[in-house]
């Protein structure tokens, strides 16, 4: 390992908490035939890895490509709330203040690249969760979404679940399009984890513009899994929820 990636080992090792490490293995569901499967875990809770990685924000991108490389969960977590917060970074008025457009956009892109070239890493689904709206869906808001549909086309579950929840950025901007056509074609989705993660989205782009969910939701509930279904319309009253759990 690098050195920066050895100090932040030796720093989330001085933060393990020794119940945490017997049971998030399990919470993640790390098991033979699990989707976790053969992952591993120190045993630090996530506001410690932010402050790790709070700290380490000058890390350089062969540091976060190491971390990204970790058998360690949390490092690999650390890897991209590095990123993560220097994203969120380039939104602040002291950022901007002495950077250009230039190189927010440059930045943006480098940690993008890294991101996509390490998408096998990014494997469970609070990696995904924790990274892909800030570095995939906020750098996309503004430009096309190939990437997006070229995710969710692939076999790995994980790409899955980064494109649909990268399109959490563009829920916040009142941008719902890309939602509900990666939904569409996520529909009939097998795992667990992306049926919550598809209702999940569903869920937020309602919130936005309601009518539209109960357009989608009367065009497509009856083929839903009841799993995407359900989350999809927690935010609905209990008339509305019955509704649409009856037509399934």
């Amino acid at each position: 390992m690098g050195i920066t990636a050895d100090v932040i080992l030796s720093e989330l090792k001085y933060l393990v908490d020794e119940d945490k490490r017997i049971v998030l293995p399990k919470f993640f569901k790390t098991g033979k035939g699990e989707y976790g499967e053969g992952d591993k875990f120190l045993g630090v809770v996530v506001p410690n890895i932010r402050s790790v990685a709070t700290s380490h924000l000058d890390a350089a991108d062969s540091d976060i490509a190491i971390l990204l490389s970790s058998p360690w969960h949390e490092m690999r977590m650390c890897g991209l709330l590095i990123m993560v917060e220097n994203c969120k970074q380039t939104r602040k008025r002291s950022w901007i203040k002495s950077h250009s457009d230039e190189d927010a956009e440059n930045l943006r892109k480098q940690y993008l690249d890294i991101y996509l070239s390490h998408t096998d890493r990014i494997n469970n689904w609070d990696l995904v969760d924790l990274s892909a709206p800030t570095i995939v869906g906020e750098y996309l808001a503004d430009k096309k979404r190939d990437i997006l549909y070229n995710l969710a086309e692939s076999r790995l579950l994980w790409e899955q679940r980064i494109a649909i929840v990268s399109t959490y950025a563009l829920i916040r901007n009142n941008d719902l399009d890309d939602t509900y056509m990666l939904a569409e074609k996520l529909l009939q989705h097998p795992h667990d984890l992306m049926q919550k993660a598809v209702g999940w989205m569903l869920r937020e782009a309602g919130k936005r513009d309601k009518p539209r969910l109960m357009d989608f939701l009367d065009e497509h509930s009856t083929d839903m899994p009841r799993t995407m279904l359900r989350y999809s319309i927690e935010k609905f009253t209990d008339g509305e929820r019955e509704y649409y759990m009856k037509r399934k």
